[in-house]
Order: C-alpha cells, then sequence, then structure tokens
C-alpha cells in the first residue's frame, strides 16, 4: 500500500522548523532528506528513522523507542510513534540528532566511455 500525499505534507509540516527538508517518491513510497543526508522513510503512512546511537538513547529516554522494517527484507529502523508524529517539537529533535550524527553520503564518480 502507497502511502498518502496527506501524510507526506503532515510530515513535512511537522519538520518545518527543520532547514532543507524534501521528499523523494520512490516505488510508491517517499524517502526524507536534509540536504543530502537520507535520514527517514514514509511507507505505508508511517515513518520510519534511520537508526542512531543518538537517536536510540533519545527514544529509550522517553520509552518510545520502537524498531521495525520500512518494507520486506529491510534492515530495522525506528518505527515513530502516533505521540512523537504529533508532537513537532519532539520529533524535531529526533530528526536534528538523526541528521547531525549521519555522515555526508560520498558521490561515486561518474562513469566515462573510454574513447578506443
Amino acid at each position: 500500500m502507497a502511502s498518502q500525499a496527506s501524510f507526506v505534507e503532515f510530515i513535512l509540516d511537522q519538520l518545518s522548523t527543520c532547514e532543507g527538508i524534501l521528499t523523494k517518491k520512490m516505488f510508491g513510497e517517499y524517502a526524507v532528506y536534509s540536504g543530502e543526508k537520507m535520514f527517514a522513510l514514509i511507507c505505508d503512512d508511517q515513518l520510519f528513522i534511520k537508526p542512531t546511537v543518538e537517536g536510540r538513547n533519545l527514544l529509550e529516554a522517553s520509552s518510545a523507542l520502537s524498531e521495525a522494517p520500512p518494507y520486506p527484507q529491510a534492515k530495522l529502523w525506528f518505527l515513530i510513534d502516533s505521540d512523537i508524529l504529533d508532537d513537532r517539537d519532539r520529533l524535531t529533535a529526533l530528526a536534528t540528532i538523526t541528521i547531525s550524527a549521519l555522515p555526508v553520503p560520498v558521490k561515486k564518480p561518474k562513469k566515462t566511455k573510454s574513447k578506443t
């Protein structure tokens, strides 16, 4: 089941105080980016945040830690419950520390065709 655009808009609105947040549609679902860093997925109208030590510490402190795969055969990600989804400040704090903890992705060089 693909995520509804209204849920994606809700997530973007909740994260509106974070700079540079955007989504990219992928296979009927959405990846959530901050700049070049993909830090979350929206799948089946659920928000999954990429796991980091910092994010785990924040979620464990509030007893809100839940993990699930966002799609079949995926690794476990943090599944964000409705209490955090509805709390803009907590969701923003989780997104901010996750984004800060993630490395900037390394761009792969483009392959060039050799002339022979």
